[in-house]
């Protein structure tokens, strides 16, 4: 008797010795069957070797439907679309989506079908963001579960339902159902590939919520259900950039630094979205360390995967001096953007705007941050809007509504554990104490910013600090403080009112600023301020 030479390639398949069985089946390439080809695709994808995967999956299809099994084609077109989308290339992947469609459209009612209008759900979603689509397609899937009893398509259902919930503003009961549509998963009942795109899609919609905590929540869950998996399995990696991710939040950016320019580059082949997401990320870090060459060459990564890299491209060019063109760039990014990628954006483009002098362009930015936060209702897009009315109502000299918006963001970021946004929050609140005259509390404010940003290696944000603290030629603190209102274009009775002092007060320090500073007008001590960053 003949022994069967792949025998031992199916062995080690059943063993989940991916790399022997990959091996061994690719040694005997041309006496492969349709379905040795299906394993041999399925152990390059365990490896991680998602084109080689790819590549043998197209050959299986057109085995399968020139054989004429056409369900079974179908199921594996709709693989490829996902792997194709998950990739990045939207172009191909839609192409895969309309061939399964078009065999589909042919054949009797099938589980296939519920995967195919789930894809098209989720992707109608993405798209449009359109919360009725996505709940008639639920009801079809739902329907198709029970009809051919497919607990994976009973979890994608509840996926529909809780994204279009999410966005008609029913943020509880939308993770409620988001929360169960997981138990097939974790009862493995679901495949790997389609297992990893439901928890890359919640956590993504946490991400775009400012939810945090909800993020790290499910990927913990994620990081329990990839682990075990294997190290070359690919959501393994995806697994690590979200830890990544809250990793930038909590403030360890060294760890970020030394790991996530690494873990993009192995995803760039197989889960382009996610790969740009970790370069913007790393570019992040880059940017609020000081580095901002290596900012610059993560952003064009990311760009390089169809990534806006925005707010953070922008906010580079800003502090690069050019203000000008950072908000010209977010107003493109925000024309293009869906209602949560704008509130993304929305902040830095309220900063931006105030710094040019574009009060009313701001305050439309501010209200439509509001309207989304309010909608959603999650802690990060609320603290997200208070700092942004905050920033106007400080621009329109109003701190004391500004301070309880403030004091509300900075508990939020607490219990988030967002550590450079807590900072940043309290760098707002010793402007605002200032400006409302309470010194002590400002100083406070100040120092707790300081410390913390010390603590995280922000040297820009250090830097801008301590600048402060020189005071050149002997200025003293309000001194200092009556030059900057006076830099701003302010009069002397605007200075007392912005300072809580008298007229005259500020007079005399006007004559002390311009004898130590050596120059004779606001003007020349404006243009010396500037000189001196102290403004």
């Amino acid at each position: 008797m003949t022994s069967d030479p792949l025998a031992p390639a199916r062995e080690a398949f059943s063993q989940r010795d991916w790399r022997a069985a990959r091996d061994a089946f690719e040694g005997s390439r041309d006496g492969l069957t349709t379905a040795d080809l299906e394993l041999l695709a399925e152990a390059a994808w365990w490896l991680g070797d998602s084109p080689r995967s790819m590549a043998v999956s197209e050959e299986v299809y057109r085995r399968l439907l020139a054989s004429g099994e056409r369900r079974q084609a179908a199921d594996r077109a709709l693989r490829l679309a996902l792997e194709w989308f998950t990739r990045g290339d939207l172009q191909v992947g839609a192409a895969w989506l309309a061939r399964a469609r078009r065999v589909l459209d042919d054949l009797p009612r099938s589980s296939a079908h519920g995967y195919l209008a789930y894809f098209e759900g989720t992707a109608d979603m993405d798209v449009g963001g359109d919360p009725e689509t996505a709940e008639a397609a639920a009801l079809e899937v739902e329907a198709l579960s029970r009809e051919f009893g497919d607990p994976a398509l009973e979890g994608f259902g509840l996926t529909l339902r809780g994204i279009a919930a999410v966005r008609r503003g029913r943020t509880a009961e939308g993770f409620a159902h988001l929360d169960e549509a997981m138990l097939p998963v974790l009862a493995g009942q679901v495949d790997p590939l389609w297992s990893g795109d439901l928890y890359c899609t919640v956590i993504h919609l946490c991400d775009e919520l400012g939810d945090l905590a909800r993020m790290r929540s499910w990927t913990d869950a994620m990081a329990r259900w990839s682990r075990p998996r294997g190290g070359t399995f690919m959501f393994a990696s995806v697994t690590r950039i979200h830890e990544l991710q809250l990793l930038v939040a909590e403030g360890d950016w060294a760890t970020v630094e030394s790991e996530l320019g690494e873990r993009s580059a192995d995803l760039v082949g197989a889960h382009g979205w996610l790969a740009g997401e970790g370069y913007y990320t790393l570019g992040e870090v880059r940017r609020l360390r000081g580095d901002a060459e290596g900012a610059r060459s993560a952003y064009a990564l990311a760009r390089g995967l169809d990534h806006d890299a925005l707010p953070g491209s922008a906010l580079l060019l800003a502090a690069e001096g050019r203000p000008d063109e950072a908000l010209t760039a977010l107003r493109v990014g925000l024309a293009d953007a869906t209602r949560l990628g704008r509130a993304r954006m929305l902040l830095a483009a309220v900063e931006l705007a105030l710094g040019q002098g574009e009060a009313s362009y701001a305050a439309t930015l501010v209200a439509e941050l509001e309207e989304t936060a309010a909608w959603f209702g999650t802690p990060g897009l609320l603290a997200r809007a208070d700092r942004a009315r905050a920033a106007l109502l400080l621009a329109e000299g109003r701190a004391t509504g500004a301070v309880d918006l403030l004091e509300r963001a900075a508990a939020v970021y607490r219990a988030q554990r967002h550590r450079h946004a807590t900072a940043a929050v309290h760098e707002a609140l010793a402007g605002a104490h200032r400006a409302a005259g309470e010194h002590d509390r400002a100083d406070a404010a100040r120092a707790t910013a300081l410390a913390i940003y010390t603590q995280l290696g922000a040297a820009p944000d250090v830097g801008r600090l301590t600048a402060h603290d020189a005071r050149p030629c002997g200025l003293t603190q309000r001194e200092v403080e009556v030059l900057r209102e006076v830099s701003s274009g302010r009069s002397n009775r605007q200075v007392a009112e912005a300072l809580v002092i008298s007229e005259k007060t500020v007079s005399r320090h006007l004559a002390s600023i311009f004898t130590k500073v050596g120059v004779s007008s606001r003007t020349a001590a404006a243009a010396w301020a500037r000189d001196q960053h102290l403004v």
